[in-house]
Formats: structure tokens, C-alpha cells, sequence
């Protein structure tokens, strides 16, 4: 079972919700969950947030963290997670920021990713560097790194499509 299905088949289940927030994926993580039947059960939402400034002014993530992290940080990974979790009133909020190409953003080289999570238990990051040879495979492993560390915080294995 792919980690998507294993998601919606735990937040269902357990009464659970999940917003998202995506950067550099684009709106690929909210549409694979979506592409589950049955996820208007458990998902709410999400934003694509690609510019800097939505970041600031649709999410809420905090312009001085932005100005000191940038929006390729953990920081802001989580930030986004926790803007997602608040702005849709669910129990999780998922995120995704990085660097998918052509070029380094930031002094951050092509295939730097960040997930952030928000939930009951806290908020959590995961910070990764992507080896995938496209821009497309880089989007879709980041989709794939997110999914897995919410499958991981729920306390579950998933195949994740590999």
C-alpha cells in the first residue's frame, strides 16, 4: 500500500485531519491525497505557496523568520506546517520548501528539501538532500519524503511507491 493510502486509511479511521502546505512540490502533495478515494474524509485543504511572500502573506509564516532563515530553512518548513495545521483547523498540517532547479536558490544547491510537519505531538522537520536527476523527480520525492514522515509520526510503515 502506497504511503498515501496508508494516511488516509489511519486518519479516516482514527477521525484525523490534514491540511498542506507546498512550496516547491507545487500542489503534487495535495493532489496525490487527493487522488485517494474517500479524502474529503480527512483532508481540508492546502496552499501552494511558491514566492516568498505568499509564504508571508497567504500562510502567515513570520516575515523575520523568513528574512533570517529564508524560505528554504527548516524553520520555515515548519512554519508552513504549523500555518496549514491553524488555517484549516486540523489535527496535521504538512509541508514542503526546497530547491527543485535548474539552479541553487539562496546558497542552497539543487535537491535541498525540507518537510515540516505540525500535529498533537508537536511540531517535527525533516531535511534531505535529493538525488533525483529531474525537477520533476525531485518534486516527486519530496512528496514522497512528506508522506513518510507523517506515516512515520503515526506510528505506521507504507511502501511509498518504491
Amino acid at each position: 500500500m502506497d504511503a498515501q493510502e496508508v494516511v488516509a486509511e489511519v486518519l479516516t479511521a482514527r477521525g484525523l485531519t490534514l491540511a498542506t502546505a507546498e512550496s516547491l512540490t507545487g500542489g503534487l502533495l495535495g493532489g496525490l491525497i487527493t487522488a485517494v478515494p474517500g479524502a474529503s474524509g480527512f483532508y481540508r485543504g492546502g496552499v501552494v505557496a511558491y514566492a516568498t511572500e505568499a509564504k508571508e502573506h497567504v500562510l502567515g509564516v513570520d516575515g523575520d523568520l523568513l528574512a533570517a532563515h529564508g524560505p528554504v530553512s527548516r524553520q520555515t518548513a515548519v512554519a508552513m506546517a504549523v500555518a496549514a495545521r491553524e488555517r484549516f483547523g486540523t489535527d496535521y498540517g504538512l509541508s514542503t520548501t526546497g530547491v527543485a532547479g535548474p539552479t541553487e536558490q539562496d546558497g542552497h544547491p539543487v535537491g535541498t528539501l525540507f518537510v515540516g510537519l505540525s500535529g498533537p505531538a508537536g511540531d517535527r522537520y525533516a531535511a534531505l538532500l535529493g538525488t533525483a536527476a529531474t525537477r520533476d523527480g525531485l518534486r516527486t520525492w519530496a512528496v514522497r519524503a512528506a508522506l513518510g514522515l507523517l506515516v512515520e509520526e503515526l506510528g505506521l510503515t507504507a511502501d511509498n511507491g518504491d
